[in-house]
């Protein structure tokens, strides 16, 4: 029998690479050609809810598509971080809040790759966003698991914590609902 040899690569090696990567465990991952509109609109909305949030906050704040550097063989690029103490360069502690919008082409990655990278590493809050449906499912970690807090359409979610966050969801998706139907 075989055994082929996987490569492992490290933050140095990434540096390097053009084009948009992440590296989950020496192993790097391409990322998908950019977003859909959908995408990049609730993006948008999204880290504008969250920083409108945070305005009283002098603690934490709103970064997009900002590299997470984990370790040496992990570094990820979140949809949008909310990180709470010093600004640096780059991401170098679990973030207070993560958001992924999800597509057909991440749902994997999304789902069970990032969704045990970040509670492995003590993210509070992951937010998982589906643009076809506007629905976001919402986890807390809670004695070191996650645990699902709920879906939520058009209601507004509550994240309690060191600054408290609400996201009113049917805000955030009323105008795409809107140039849906014409």
């Amino acid at each position: 029998m075989t055994v082929r040899y996987i490569p492992r690569y490290t933050y140095e090696d990434y540096k390097q690479w053009e084009g948009d990567w992440e590296l989950i465990d020496g192993i790097p991952i391409a990322m998908a050609p950019s977003p859909v509109s959908e995408h990049q609109m609730l993006l948008s909305r999204l880290a504008q809810a969250l920083e409108n949030a945070l305005e009283e906050c002098d603690e934490c704040f709103v970064l997009i598509e900002e590299d997470w550097i984990v370790d040496n063989e992990t570094v990820v690029c979140p949809d949008i971080s909310v990180v709470c103490g010093k600004l640096e360069d780059f991401i170098r502690k679990p973030p207070y809040v993560i958001v992924e919008i999800v597509s057909s082409s991440s749902a994997h990655k999304d789902e069970r790759v990032k969704f045990a990278l970040y509670e492995e590493e003590k993210v509070e809050y992951y937010v998982l966003v589906y643009p076809k449906e506007c629905k976001a499912r919402i986890f807390q970690l809670k004695d070191g698991k996650y645990d699902k807090v709920g879906d939520f359409l058009d209601e507004e979610a509550i994240l309690e914590g060191k600054c408290t966050i609400r996201i009113d969801f049917e805000k955030v998706c009323k105008k795409l609902k809107r140039l849906r139907k014409r």
